[in-house]
């Protein structure tokens, strides 16, 4: 006898555990498909740093979990964008929009033990772990089934809305036969903490060249979050180097506005393409997260994304009081997120190719670009997109009750 839900969520990562917290409160039978074992986090809950946007923040503190954080986030106060080469600038200071902070930075294995420690106050939550996702079955009786294996061997799950949170790669996305438009920016990130002369005051610094991105993310431990972008062709090299060469190379990048660099903490290198799915849902099946876009990380806004996507179904379950997987549903959910979607997609993937391309004709055009942005109607428009406030937002992002 197979096992039933209202809701099978497959991926245990950021979005998808995030979303398992969203539904707890809207007393549906939900699974948690997870490929890591109890007592071991996934492997994104790695050393990164994520910026969560201020609608983020919102919506994570009315689910609980932001009051799980061993550490406390790093507040951005105040935004620097620049352009080597280039003249103009950025300078954003949310006290001129009379807010505390944009958002906050918070290393990713903390986000990850505040997740598990919410996820184990679910009691009604049934987490599948370790298992691993096999496909997509029919759908019978309004249940769509689900093949999985775990230690003991191959099973069926049924639920009437299966939800793929699982990745870039994803399963459930191959399983529906959607396909994907792939664009290679030959860039690899490299992630880092790094310490400076001066402890961070809440100011975030970007620095854009032709090889992409660089910047410090002021953090909650007296540390900033470096990322560092580099063309592909030059990664062996950049990993190869010592700490002393390493952070030369930031000081050279970035310049002497934290002061000097003093200490390096390990560094992580993550390829930079990004993936959009054709489709975001399939009969009784949606995507979410890195599953449905893995964007370019310029402006720290993968995540924020995705929560969104997950907040925005849980919402619409929340009012559909019926069928969880049912069409009218399905294409609510897609006609809501499009805007969000495509605004998100297009500000990333467009301001990381204009901003690392080194044709001198376009030099004048960004350094005009950057100046028009300190106008105070750019900066309103900028300033709402990178706060989350973009679209359709959910109930939660806005800072309504949970």
């Amino acid at each position: 006898m197979s096992e039933r839900h209202d809701v099978l969520i497959v991926g245990g990562g950021l979005v998808g555990a995030s979303l398992a917290i969203a539904l707890d409160r809207l007393g549906l039978d939900v699974g948690l498909l997870e490929a890591s074992p109890a007592g071991e986090l996934p492997a994104v809950f790695d050393q990164r740093n994520l910026s969560f946007a201020a609608a983020t923040v919102n919506a994570l503190t009315a689910l609980g979990v932001m009051q799980k954080l061993a550490m406390a986030p790093g507040p951005i106060r105040r935004i620097h964008v620049s352009r080597a080469g280039d003249f103009g600038r950025v300078q954003l200071d949310a006290a001129d929009y009379d807010r505390p902070w944009f958002g906050q930075v918070v290393v990713a294995r903390d986000f990850g033990q505040a997740l598990e420690a919410r996820l184990q106050e679910l009691p009604r939550l049934h987490r599948y772990r370790p298992m691993r996702f096999l496909g997509l079955g029919e759908v019978v009786e309004g249940y769509r089934q689900v093949r999985v294996a775990d230690e003991a061997g191959e099973r069926e799950l049924q639920a009437r809305l299966v939800v793929g949170a699982d990745g870039t790669s994803s399963g459930v996305r191959a399983a529906l036969g959607i396909e994907v438009d792939r664009h290679d920016f030959q860039q690899t990130l490299f992630v880092a903490r790094v310490r400076s002369q001066r402890a961070p005051d809440g100011s975030a610094w970007e620095r854009f060249t032709d090889t992409g991105p660089t910047a410090l993310l002021p953090r909650g431990d007296r540390h900033f979050g470096c990322v560092h972008g580099v063309a592909r062709d030059q990664a062996d090299a950049v990993m190869a180097l010592d700490d002393a060469a390493w952070l030369q190379r930031l000081q050279g990048a970035l310049g002497w506005r934290a002061g000097r660099l003093l200490e390096s903490g390990p560094r992580s290198a993550y390829p930079l393409i990004q993936v959009l799915a054709r489709a975001l849902a399939g009969q009784r099946t949606v995507l979410l997260g890195n599953a449905a876009q893995t964007i370019h990380p310029l402006g720290a806004q993968g995540f924020n994304l995705g929560l969104r996507d997950a907040l925005t179904l849980a919402e619409l379950l929340e009012d559909a009081h019926g069928d969880a997987g049912s069409d009218a549903l399905l294409q609510a959910y897609v006609a809501r997120r499009e805007e969000d979607r495509r605004q998100t997609v297009a500000f990333s993937g467009g301001l990381a190719r204009l901003t690392s391309n080194p044709a001198p004709l376009l030099r004048p055009l960004r350094s005009l670009g950057l100046v028009a942005a300190q106008r105070a109607s750019v900066q309103s428009m900028l300033v709402g997109g990178a706060m989350g406030f973009r679209g359709d937002v959910p109930r939660l992002c806005r800072g309504e009750a949970a």
